[in-house]
């Protein structure tokens, strides 16, 4: 019997997990800290069907992927489908509420926030329209919001003009000066966890950051996982993957769907030097992505070795 056993561990063992594929003992990509198998991967179903990459048709995808995951402090305006109510997404709100209705009638849209539903488009989507009908103050969800428009059906554009801020002052720009007293505290505490971040502005989605032991470059990338895991070993095997000197391509976060290339960066680079080299590798990868021949035994160790480096956030 535990000959037996063993031989069933060992082809466990063996069995390669799909890349993209989440297994039943991993941590459910939903965020909610179960494992996959008793959470959206569970027999008798789940509480929301889990959308794995739910920004999908949204303008700048890969935008709205960095601010929810990877960005401290930014905010872009969105354009409703119908109305002209001013509608801007932040990353995160005070106290990580889901919308806020100022004062002025504004909606102001959380993407950092702890609702674990399966699609947080669709909590988004649910979260507007309960803001569009709200009064002055905090929205949001305390139970899945069922079948509705999702955030792509409620807004339209191509692109997202994004504002990386250097933290959360944007929270009290329109608080009158006597009431901002109050604020200051919650607000220093949340400026004091924001690292300094700064958008490259030459390629789309990548983001310089300064956590203090290091500066890293996370680039959010909008290519199917497996191509790009192509292309990316193709200039990692032809040592193409460096940007700056003393730079190292180090691993990728996937997060809703996408992946996330990251470089490590010397201390003192800043994003200014990563201009140039950043739109000089994009260019790179555009060329590597279009090459469909087979990978030679360097390529496929380089391809192993990447997909062995990654995290998944979402």
């Amino acid at each position: 019997m535990a000959k037996k056993s063993r031989t069933k561990a060992r082809s466990q063992v063996g069995r390669q997990q799909p890349a993209g594929e989440v297994g039943p003992r991993q941590p459910c990509p939903c965020g909610s800290g179960k494992r996959y198998k008793a959470c959206h991967g569970a027999a008798d179903g789940a509480p929301a069907p889990f959308v794995s990459r739910p920004f999908e048709g949204l303008p700048s995808e890969c935008d709205i992927v960095a601010m929810r995951e990877l960005v401290p402090a930014a905010t872009a305006p969105l354009t409703l489908r119908d109305g002209d109510r001013q509608v801007q997404l932040c990353t995160l709100l005070p106290m990580a509420a889901p919308a806020m209705v100022r004062d002025s009638g504004e909606i102001w849209l959380g993407l950092q926030v702890q609702h674990h539903f399966g699609d947080p488009a669709r909590d988004l989507g649910a979260v507007l329209e309960r803001a569009l009908q709200a009064e002055a103050g905090i929205v949001g969800l305390t139970d899945p919001p069922g079948e509705g428009p999702r955030l792509q059906d409620l807004v339209i554009g191509d692109a997202l003009d994004v504002t990386v801020h250097e933290g959360f002052d944007f929270w009290i720009a329109d608080v009158p000066e006597t009431d901002r007293a109050a604020l200051a505290a919650g607000l220093e505490q949340a400026n004091s966890a924001a690292s300094p971040t700064a958008r490259l502005t030459t390629v789309e989605a990548a983001y310089w950051t300064d956590v203090g032991a290091k500066e890293h470059l996370r680039w959010v990338m909008p290519e199917p996982e497996g191509p790009l895991l192509d292309a990316l070993a193709r200039l990692h095997a032809a040592g193409k993957d460096g940007l700056v000197e003393g730079s190292r391509f180090v691993g990728m976060f996937r997060a809703h769907g996408l992946l996330a290339p990251v470089w490590d960066l010397p201390l003192g680079t800043g994003p200014e030097p990563l201009e140039e080299p950043a739109e000089r590798f994009a260019a790179d990868l555009r060329a590597a992505l279009e090459d469909t021949s087979e990978l030679t035994g360097d390529e496929r160790s380089a391809r192993s070795g990447l997909a062995n480096r990654q995290v998944t956030l979402r």
